[in-house]
């Protein structure tokens, strides 16, 4: 059969084709088991159509290490490990490279497991017919592994049913599993990406909502306020957005970096997690309409600090953000600012998180008078920046930290990199905000209108 490049509108069409497939298995003895991220919106969809209980099993690909987009084997939960030995002895892998990366993989599988489980326990598989779903087979070792999982796990039957696979998949994986269902296995076969029309990154966030739905939950608080507004800074009303979850227990101001809003993908996605985690945050533009052409403007850290000041000072006489404990977000140029507007405004800022950010922008001797806790964010390949960040934390006297996200560029573009800087930023800000502070509130000059 030969499927073509848009085969596959999206995950979801994806997945409600491969439960056409799977009708045989409708019954209360089926339990569908997700490989995270890309295979749980495939599998919500199968476990829609069979009645099923929905749980995840979390893999992690062992890379080699100098090229750990090749994958070695995999790695899953209760101790489960699938190695490719061809891979290996290609690569010259010794067993202490191998040993280290599966350390490092194993403490980050342990950390996704808890951040998508949350309290609840995994899925009783004993006695069970359990579906291994993915949104496709490459090479097959992640796939191998969550069946070898499941197994474990007491299960009576594993079916692994995927949406698209190369021809020789069964051969692959044959004894891993009692069935193999595939809706197309065209050729040639070169990435998984190809047969879907839209690929995209599936996200925490997504895989989050699927599974709390599954289970009958509503996701963390949703927002009492969500609204745009204008916010008096400095001379100039700027355009922003508030969103205050229940219970907020906090407030992120996040300043945006060069060529960016407050419509920025990345900036707006740590904002939702934060949103999640109780926080409420606002998200502005330093910038008027009229001044973003000018390149100086962009790169002006004093006009960028003091409205992001002037911002942070209005804020508590806001109703709904009114005495809650700031804190500030700044990528890029917008992290020389926070830092700028924390040297200024001292205990009354409580923590600081900069997302490659530049804080030797913020100018000769302000790092030092930084009072608030700073996590410093930078990605892996990013070199420049990290030692930019690793020179502006020798000359922080403030609590600090620096955080390299593995193979993440400056961007954080790679596939769970962004996810990675949300987390820490997340675990930052609850860790110093919540409670009551050490110092004043900024003060109030006005509120946002």
């Amino acid at each position: 059969m030969h499927v073509t490049a848009t085969h596959f509108r999206n995950r979801t069409d994806a997945g409600r084709r491969l439960a056409a497939r799977l009708g045989h298995l409708r019954g209360p003895g089926t339990v569908v088991v997700a490989l995270p991220r890309g295979g749980v919106p495939v599998a919500a969809e199968v476990a829609a159509a069979l009645g099923a209980p929905l749980d995840i099993c979390v893999i992690r690909k062992l890379g080699v290490p100098y090229q750990p987009e090749l994958g070695m084997g995999a790695i899953g939960e209760d101790g489960v490990r699938v190695l490719n030995d061809q891979v290996m002895r290609i690569a010259g892998v010794t067993d202490e490279q191998l040993a280290q990366v599966e350390r490092q993989e194993r403490a980050e599988l342990e950390r996704r497991a808890r951040r998508y489980r949350g309290d609840r326990p995994p899925a009783d598989l004993r006695g069970r017919d359990v579906v291994v779903v993915d949104d496709g087979i490459a090479t097959g070792s992640t796939a191998r592994a969550a069946c070898l999982i499941v197994r474990a796990r007491g299960a009576a039957r594993v079916v692994l049913a995927v949406p698209v696979a190369p021809r020789d998949w069964t051969e692959r994986l044959a004894g891993v599993a009692d069935e193999l269902v595939c809706v197309g296995t065209p050729s040639p076969f070169f990435a998984i990406g190809e047969f879907y029309g839209d690929f995209s990154q599936t996200g925490d966030d997504e895989v989050l909502r699927l599974l709390a739905e599954a289970h009958g939950e509503r996701t963390r608080a949703t927002a009492e306020v969500d609204r745009e507004l204008t916010v008096p800074a400095a001379g100039v009303r700027l355009a922003g957005r508030l969103t205050v979850p229940a219970g907020a227990v906090g407030v992120v101001v996040f300043a945006h970096g060069s060529g960016s809003s407050r419509h920025s993908p990345r900036n707006r996605y740590v904002a939702g997690y934060l949103n999640r985690a109780g926080l409420a945050t606002l998200l502005f533009d330093l910038l008027t309409e009229a001044e973003e052409p000018d390149r100086r403007k962009v790169f002006d850290v004093d006009l960028l600090g003091s409205r992001l000041t002037a911002v942070a000072q209005h804020l508590p006489g806001h109703p709904d953000v009114r005495d809650l404990p700031l804190g500030l977000f700044g990528a890029s140029t917008g992290a020389a600012a926070a830092l700028w507007t924390a040297a200024r405004l001292g205990e009354a800022v409580r923590a600081v998180v900069s997302r490659g950010g530049r804080p030797d922008l913020t100018g000769p001797g302000r790092l030092a008078e930084v009072t608030a806790p700073t996590l410093l964010v930078v990605g892996a390949r990013d070199d420049i920046v990290i030692d930019l960040n690793r020179q502006a934390r020798a000359a922080l006297r403030c609590e600090s930290e620096l955080a390299v996200v593995p193979h993440a560029g400056h961007l954080f573009e790679e596939p769970g990199t962004l996810d990675r800087v949300s987390e820490l930023a997340r675990d930052w800000f609850l860790r110093y905000l919540p409670g009551p502070g050490p110092g004043t509130r900024p003060g109030t000059a006005g509120e946002p209108t």
